[in-house]
């Protein structure tokens, strides 16, 4: 599976998402994950940079930091690290400056910029720079211009609404004193109006209004006038550009000491005082030349904003370029900090997991490195020695990806075991669709998936905020398996929308005349009769069975039923021989004999043993055969089961048998006898093999040679005293054997209970199949029947209407939320059921120095 030739591998070759070595899918690279090696690198301080930032391209290296107790702000590129977070905020300033001006920023093409070299930082240090300067001045001249703008707009709208106020005091001539007392006197003094009152005017935030009425009330006791108008067309803020909606208002009031108050309260409400002529003349003057200078500034600001677009079109070009580079800088910084120098400061050393098939891309990178800052010292890569456990690295693509995150969704897998994602790429869908079988609904879920998968490219590059939408669009291969394995299961269960076809014509037929059917509600046809052909359905469930309302879910229930628990079986026995693939490559054969073989035959003489009875009973007993083998006679295989256990008898009418075969009952008591036999091996089977092979291998060392004692040969006798007069050894190997025997007592106890409890736990194929079936059936039933069963047209239009609610409850329960309720149960069957008798998920994943992976962490943050 892998023995096939390899493309030589380049540096830019990427490791995650598409394997670097394999293009197509390749099953046999999940088997097991990759071998993994620790490795030393050993790299010239100038041609670091450039090294790392070649295996950030080829993303198939995971560093360890080195400098795990130094603190982040005393290591080596802390400096260097900085000037990467202050480049970022800038391109953070002129990011936020384009989306507020709504300036469009292309995407990036196929190829990503490279992370710049030394030489290259200082100039987009300085072109930044220079970017920003230029943004925040133009910000702020623009801010300064509007808020001229916003303050003469106001000015303008105090003039016009203080014109109509004071042009209605001075048409009246009522007899109100105070309305007299308001008509404003041609004097010297913009606020100076007969009888000594005074106004002044301004424009408050339209929400401060009614508190700011009665504040002044407060303050004067009644004595202020206030006259307001609602500003229609809200304002621009030149400082967030939001709208702002203001109130014109004219303060009417008497003596000094009531102005300074007024004063004082419009300053604590935030209300621009605005200067208002008394006279209309003045008024239509100020007023005229107001206008003036907004058609001035109106232009000044067109021109500006006009400038700044130009400015900001130019920026958004290279800006995501720009936030790629800096970004790409920053992590490879990050990962120098890792590193450490050796005694002479002439050389970093850093290590590192690499999968042993990407080490020539590894070599090759660090080479490239080198020759980009033209170091004369080549870098060189040194695989090292431990004990330590590597991470976890199963190489997918597309298809793939989204199996193993189901697994690793439960628990990464231990270095070097068996990866279930393998065999779940087919169980999976497969018992989903046991649970989803409608040929009719499984067209709806392929149809959808498909459309993800003949899309994905254009669909990928819409970057959307659903999550859920996310999830399915990440999923979008499981979907589409799980559907073309409903349509097959649907196809067995002849269910399309709860109805069936009959393609190849119904093998059951009627014999009986008119009258007898009609006088017969419930009416069976008998197998045994001419009613039957004799010869099975060529394809999945006999249409006729959709007719028969008598016992139709009867026989459904038994053969769903004992499906379920023949599938279940059979996954749990290949999980457990997965187990025995781990033993041989980890090199634990004592294992095979005591856990492997004894855990296989508890399972296979018992439960196996009753789905061999299934098969049995539906081979030996049929309609047309005698009595002792007709299905009046034929045995129930779960009591059956249960009289094994217990061994008991049933009792069985005259002329039948209790047993299937001759000498069944001494099969079982061999096979019951064999199973109780296994559960003594699984218990102390492993814990006594370490207590004897502890022994052999103490006995083993003490006859060496002591080369620590000067050369002196140690006698058995000497190291056994030596041995046996350190308390604190002898007592922390009891500890550990105690602690075997309780981990290996719970390891079988929940063996031997779980191959009961998870063989009922797979009935859930059965559960959920007639449940989706009855369902259906009621829609079809109770909704878009209404609609066929009127005349004329308004049947017509009720059955449009009907149409509709069926389908949409048909999309919404029976395909979202029974779809989503089989995936759950998937999962667990195969997260419990299955994967427990073989996966240890106790190791951790390997996580590559990858731009690519980073990129899209820090994306999908934004």
């Amino acid at each position: 599976m892998g023995d096939s030739e390899e493309p030589e591998p380049t540096a830019s070759t990427p490791l995650n998402g598409s394997p670097s070595r394999h293009n197509g899918v390749d099953m046999g690279a999940m088997f097991r994950s990759e071998e993994m090696a620790l490795c030393q690198l050993f790299i010239q301080p100038e041609a670091a940079y450039p090294s790392v930032a070649e295996l950030g391209e080829a993303g198939c290296v995971q560093f360890r930091d080195l400098n795990v107790n130094v603190n982040a702000f005393q290591r080596k590129f802390v400096n260097e690290v900085r000037r990467c977070d202050e480049l970022e905020r800038k391109l953070r300033y002129i990011e936020a400056e384009l989306n507020k001006d709504g300036v469009n920023i292309p995407d990036l093409k196929e190829d990503l910029p490279r992370a710049p070299n030394p030489r290259e930082i200082i100039d987009l240090e300085a072109h930044l720079e220079k970017t920003e300067s230029e943004i925040l001045e133009l910000s702020h001249n623009a801010v300064n211009l509007k808020s001229n703008y916003l303050e003469l707009t106001e000015l303008k709208h105090v003039l016009e609404k203080t014109h109509v106020f004071l042009a209605e005091q001075e048409g009246t001539n009522g007899s109100d004193s105070l309305t007299r007392a308001l008509i404003p006197e041609e004097s010297a003094g913009n606020t100076t109006m007969r009888g000594r009152l005074g106004f002044v005017a301004g424009v408050v935030p339209r929400e401060r209004v009614p508190a700011f009425e009665r504040m002044l009330w407060r303050i004067s006791r009644g004595n202020v006038f206030l006259r307001q108008a609602e500003l229609e067309d809200p304002l621009e803020d030149p400082a967030t550009g939001n709208e702002i909606f203001k109130t014109v208002f004219v303060a009417f009031f008497q003596g000094e000491q009531l102005k300074s108050r007024v004063k004082k309260v419009c300053t604590g409400f935030h209300a621009s005082l605005y200067p208002c002529p008394t006279t209309h003349m003045e008024r239509q003057d100020m007023l005229k030349g107001v206008r003036t200078r907004l058609e001035d500034l109106n232009m000044v600001l067109n021109q500006t904003h006009d400038h700044r677009q130009r400015v900001l079109v130019g920026v958004a070009k290279e800006l995501l370029n720009w936030i790629v580079m800096v970004r790409k800088m920053k992590a490879i910084y990050h990962t120098l900090n890792m590193f450490n120098m050796d005694v002479t400061k002439k050389c970093l050393i850093g290590e590192c997991w690499v999968p042993v098939g990407d080490l020539v891309l590894v070599r090759q990178a660090l080479d490239d490195g080198g020759k980009a800052c033209g170091s004369s010292i080549p870098s060189f890569l040194n695989v090292i020695q431990t004990s330590e456990m590597p991470p976890t690295f199963n190489r997918t693509n597309k298809f793939t990806k989204g199996f193993q995150a189901l697994i690793d969704a439960y628990g990464v897998s231990s270095y070097r075991e068996v990866n279930p994602a393998l065999y779940t790429t087919v169980t999976f869908p497969f018992l989903f669709a046991i649970m989803f079988g409608d040929a009719g609904h499984g067209l709806i879920v392929t149809l959808s998936a498909l459309y993800m998968v003949l899309w994905e490219q254009k669909l990928s590059k819409q970057k959307s905020k659903s999550e859920i939408w996310n999830i399915f669009f990440g999923g979008r291969y499981i979907i589409l398996l799980m559907g073309v394995f409903s349509i097959y299961t649907g196809i067995v269960y002849n269910d399309f929308f709860s109805k069936s076809f009959n393609i190849f014509g119904s093998k059951w037929h009627n014999n009986y005349d008119e009258g007898t059917l009609q006088n017969n509600s419930l009416f069976m046809l008998d197998p045994n009769s001419t009613a039957y052909d004799g010869e099975p359905y060529p394809l999945g469930v006999d249409p006729v069975w959709q007719l028969a309302t008598a016992n139709k879910i009867v026989f459904l229930n038994t053969y769903k039923m004992k499906l379920s628990i023949i599938f279940g079986v059979v996954h749990m026995i290949f999980g457990v021989c997965m187990s025995l693939v781990n033993h041989i490559h980890f090199k634990h054969y004592e294992h095979i004999f005591l856990e492997f073989i004894p855990q296989l035959l508890f399972l296979v003489l018992l439960f196996g043993y009753m789905v061999a009875l299934m098969f049995i009973k539906w081979i030996q007993y049929g309609p047309t055969n005698e009595l002792a083998t007709s299905p009046t006679c034929a045995p129930n295989v779960l009591i059956t089961f249960i009289n094994m256990m217990l061994n008991n008898h049933a009792t069985v009418p005259a002329g039948c048998s209790e047993y299937m075969f001759t000498g069944q009952d001494i099969v079982q008591i061999i096979f019951l006898v064999i199973a109780l036999l296994c559960i003594p091996v699984l218990l102390l089977g492993k814990p006594l093999y370490v207590i004897i092979c502890g022994r052999r291998h103490r006995k083993h060392a003490a006859a060496g040679n002591g080369d620590v004692n000067q050369g002196l040969e140690l006698q058995p006798e000497i190291v056994d005293t030596f041995t046996a007069s350190t308390p604190e050894k002898q007592e922390h190997e009891e500890e550990d054997l105690v602690e075997l025997f309780i981990l290996q007592a719970i390891h079988t106890i929940e063996y031997v209970l779980s191959t009961v409890s998870h063989t009922a736990s797979y009935l859930r194929l059965w559960a959920l199949s007639l449940a989706h079936a009855q369902l259906s059936d009621v829609l079809w039933t109770m909704v878009l029947r209404m609609g066929l069963t009127m005349e004329s047209y308004v049947g017509g239009v009720m059955l449009f209407i009907m149409f509709g609610c069926w389908a949409s409850l048909t999309i919404a329960i029976l395909v979202l939320m029974e779809g989503l309720s089989a995936f759950l149960h998937t999962l667990r069957l195969h997260w419990v059921e299955f994967m427990s008798k073989f996966h240890m998920a106790t190791g951790y994943m390997f996580q590559p120095f990858s731009f690519k992976i980073i990129l899209e962490e820090e994306t999908e943050e934004e």
